[in-house]
């Protein structure tokens, strides 16, 4: 029989006390990892979790029924007839385009279309306005879809057109492009007839 080079080692030796601690570490290593299983809905393709999910508010669209607007009603006051959310910029925190104006017991009012973002304060701030009432449009559909904003703008091709009837229609939308919004538009015959 051959005898080692090596000299004995303390730890090859084994004892009930080392049993004893190997048990507990490995005891330690099944409980840890039974702690940190994974999300059973999540998969490959699931997203990781964001700061939201993990109970960390996120911003909120601001409140167009706590914005100041620059119409001129008269004492009136002024109707949010239309708003939509939606994170314009691409900065993360939602922006909020609101279709307004003045309220009316009769009649189609113009309406303005405005961008409003929610600093530091409580009353939203209007950063553009996307349509000026002095314009003397009024807005048919609206919305609010992948950092584009899309309305049909109904008008008078003059002031002999009843308020009632509008006689113009485009349809356009506005994108948040280079630090503006930039508008493109396609006009549509209402009546449908066409040339």
């Amino acid at each position: 029989m051959q005898t080692s080079a090596l000299p004995d080692l303390a730890h090859t030796d084994t004892s009930p006390m080392h049993w004893l601690a190997t048990a507990a570490a490995m005891a330690a290593v099944v409980a840890a990892a039974g702690l940190l299983q994974p999300d059973a809905s999540a998969s490959a393709s699931t997203p990781h979790r964001t700061a939201a999910q993990h109970g960390t508010p996120s911003a909120a669209a601001p409140d167009p029924a706590r914005a100041d607007f620059p119409l001129e009603c008269g004492g009136q006051g002024h109707t949010v007839a239309k708003e939509a959310p939606g994170d314009l910029d691409g900065d993360g925190r939602p922006e909020t385009v609101a279709v307004v104006h003045c309220a009316a017991g009769f009649g189609t009012p113009p309406s303005g279309v405005y961008v409003l973002t929610q600093g530091s304060g409580a009353t939203p701030r209007i950063v553009a306005t996307l349509v000026d009432p002095v314009q003397k449009m009024s807005v048919g559909d609206f919305a609010v879809r992948d950092r584009v904003v899309s309305a049909t703008l109904l008008g008078y091709s003059s002031p002999e057109v009843p308020s009632c009837c509008p006689d113009e229609q485009e349809k356009v939308t506005w994108q948040w492009q280079n630090g503006a919004f930039v508008r493109s538009s396609q006009s549509e015959d209402p009546a449908g007839a066409g040339v």
